[in-house]
């Protein structure tokens, strides 16, 4: 008995028991109830997008798009995001890309901050402090990306490949996603690398192929309802490295664009219907 315990899983007898349990079922019932559960969790949601409260965040966005602010006393509305300074329709879709005034690529949250950065004055440090949203607050940045996003509701997803650098960045950001490392040995593929994964009672979409690749872009900006926060595509890039074990990226780093470019150009020619609803 004794050295039966020793060689259970770390569940001890309990984890041990219902592992044996699954595997004589196929862990048939599970899968079942936990795509009824998936089911119920999606129909919760459309609902709940009726009246998504990402509009809010929308609305205070373009109020700070617009305003004058900053060390420089000047709005964003010079911003180039990629199609022309001013232009946001159609922008949050098409980036990633390469940005010849800085000479690399840049997602459209990095390109936000350097508008902050470059136009209103307001340094990368103080904004690096608390880019991401809290109980305690919305940070500016998060509302800014979520009304540039809403101006590319129901348009196609079409991150650009012509520049060697997008290229380049693409193929940077496939190695990081299948690179695997940490006290767990995980890599994002390892969770988004194929078909039929799930983690408690959630599916998890296969990032590496056109059909479900989008599910990593779509809704992005989202509404968090497990903790009633607004959260960017950079946010859940740096929380899904946290729970890997692994180094957080700094804030608008190398490392997230190219994974954000890597999703992106294989979400291509998906319909993005703006900012949504998370569970």
């Amino acid at each position: 008995m004794n050295e039966w315990r020793k060689t259970t899983p770390r569940g001890g007898v309990a984890g041990a028991v219902l592992a044996g349990a699954l595997a004589l079922t196929g862990g048939s019932a599970f899968a079942q109830d936990s795509d009824a559960t998936a089911e119920q969790f999606d129909k919760f949601r459309a609902l709940m997008e009726e009246s998504s409260p990402a509009e809010l965040f929308e609305a205070r966005g373009e109020n700070l798009w617009k305003t004058r602010r900053g060390p420089k006393n000047a709005s964003l509305e010079q911003c180039d995001l990629g199609l022309g300074p001013g232009v946001l329709k159609g922008a949050y879709v098409q980036a990633p890309r390469y940005f010849a005034d800085v000479g690399k690529v840049m997602d459209i949250e990095r390109r936000i901050v350097h508008c902050m950065v470059t136009l209103q004055g307001f340094k990368l440090e103080d904004i690096s402090k608390q880019p991401f949203s809290n109980a305690k607050q919305t940070p500016d940045v998060v509302s800014l990306v979520t009304y540039v996003a809403g101006q590319s509701r129901a348009m196609r997803i079409a991150v650009p490949q012509s520049h060697p650098e997008e290229r380049k960045v693409f193929e940077l950001g496939e190695a990081a996603f299948f690179h695997r490392a940490g006290p767990w040995d995980f890599s994002c593929a390892s969770c988004h690398g194929e078909d039929g994964k799930r983690i408690r009672t959630q599916n998890l979409p296969n990032f590496t192929k056109k059909g479900t690749a989008d599910r990593g872009f779509l809704g992005w900006p989202g509404y968090r309802m497990t903790g009633g926060l607004m959260h960017t595509l950079q946010w859940r890039m740096n929380d899904c490295f946290r729970q890997q074990r692994f180094p957080e990226p700094g804030y608008v780093s190398d490392t997230v664009t190219s994974l954000l470019t890597y999703m992106g150009v294989n979400a291509n020619g998906s319909m993005y219907l703006g900012p949504g609803i998370k569970r």
